[in-house]
């Protein structure tokens, strides 16, 4: 037994070193540094970073490299890493509205006030493989920019509807004024509010997430979404220090916030309107708060009186499934060693045949 566990140890050392290696790649190649993963894969760090629940665009990079690109690997690595770190206290409430945007759409309205804001996407791409970006020195286009000295006020898309009185008024979940819950410290409990469900999807598995949020736009929550707005861009992070007694501004970061706008046949109470799904991720997501938003809505089915019939407004299906750590944790352990637990099934199965061999005879005889 011992000559096996010292066997088992050399074999996992070797097998770090051989991870270091295939990590390096050729070493004739250049290594990559942190500077051009953080500014070249910079989508790449922003799902790191919202999946990872830690703003740290330079730790996300790190993360990144370590993991060979595996992005789960990544997420892992940040919010393991995470945990060791001391909490000081907790910020306010950003204020999305004052967003020095970067991109602001609506499917929605086409004139609105401030403007649409495409900024950077894919959205009107061929999706060709560019060869350009195979060759060394290129030299990016620079893009023409509006001059930002003076940005017009770009009230929310959703306020529009809310004049006519057509939406709800706001988001239904925990009032402003109750203590919200944080999820990195508790454990997820049923039924949940919205707080800790909007916590789960902010930082859920975006493939779990965008497949929920597909089905149900394939009538599997019946319930039909307009994109109301996207938003892209840095907000101020501020928060009140006990000897100060007032909010001062700690920082800037980049978030992705999306509005859906919802079908609803009203109720007795309530007249035939539009209702809201929300959104909000770290980093530039506009995908995983597109679908974000999809699923929130879903997930608002017994709040609004609709029956629950798909996965996507399970909450107990949903929020227990969506964290991809959990998911691999679960989903690797299988290949570790599992020897002592198939030898008793293996004993199991040949005792069981044999039985059936016996009672075969017997029934012959």
């Amino acid at each position: 037994m011992y000559v096996a566990v010292k066997g088992g140890e050399r074999a996992i050392e070797n097998a770090h070193k051989f991870l270091a290696e295939e990590r390096r790649g050729d070493k004739d190649v250049p290594e990559l540094s942190l500077d051009q993963i953080r500014e070249q894969l910079s989508l790449s760090i922003s799902r790191v970073m919202a999946e990872g629940s830690l703003y740290d665009p330079d730790l996300a990079a790190l993360a990144v490299k370590q993991a060979r690109g595996d992005l789960i690997e990544a997420i892992f690595l940040l919010r393991a890493y995470r945990t060791t770190l001391p909490r000081f206290g907790f910020t306010t409430a950003i204020e999305t509205s004052d967003m020095s945007l970067d991109r602001r759409i609506s499917a929605t309205f086409k004139d609105l006030p401030g403007g649409q804001v495409l900024g950077p996407t894919y959205d009107y791409t061929h999706r060709l493989l560019d060869f350009a970006l195979a060759a060394e020195g290129e030299e990016p286009l620079q893009a023409e920019t509006a001059d930002k000295a003076v940005e017009p006020e770009t009230p929310r898309v959703l306020e529009l509807l809310n004049h006519e009185g057509l939406i709800e008024q706001a988001a239904a979940g925990n009032d402003q004024d109750c203590e919200v819950g944080d999820l990195t410290r508790e454990p997820l409990d049923f039924p949940a509010g919205r707080d800790i469900r909007l916590q789960n999807l902010a930082r859920g598995d975006e493939g779990f997430i965008l497949a929920l949020g597909y089905s149900t736009q394939r009538g599997y929550a019946r319930n039909h979404a307009f994109v109301g707005e996207i938003r892209v861009g840095e907000v101020a992070v501020e928060m009140v220090p006990e000897e100060l007694g007032f909010a001062i501004e700690i920082g800037d970061i980049t978030i992705t916030e999306c509005e859906t706008v919802n079908q609803f046949k009203g109720s007795k109470k309530v007249p035939p309107q539009f209702t809201r799904g929300y959104g909000l991720t770290l980093g530039h997501n506009e995908r995983k708060t597109i679908a974000m938003a999809l699923v929130d809505r879903a997930l608002r089915a017994k709040e609004l009186g609709e029956e629950v019939e798909a996965a996507a407004q399970d909450e107990e299906f949903v929020l227990s499934h969506s964290d991809n750590i959990q998911a691999t944790g679960f989903v690797e352990h299988i290949k570790l060693p599992h020897y002592v637990d198939f030898q008793s099934e293996l004993e199991l199965v040949r005792r069981l045949r044999a039985e059936m061999v016996v009672e075969q005879k017997q029934a012959a005889e």
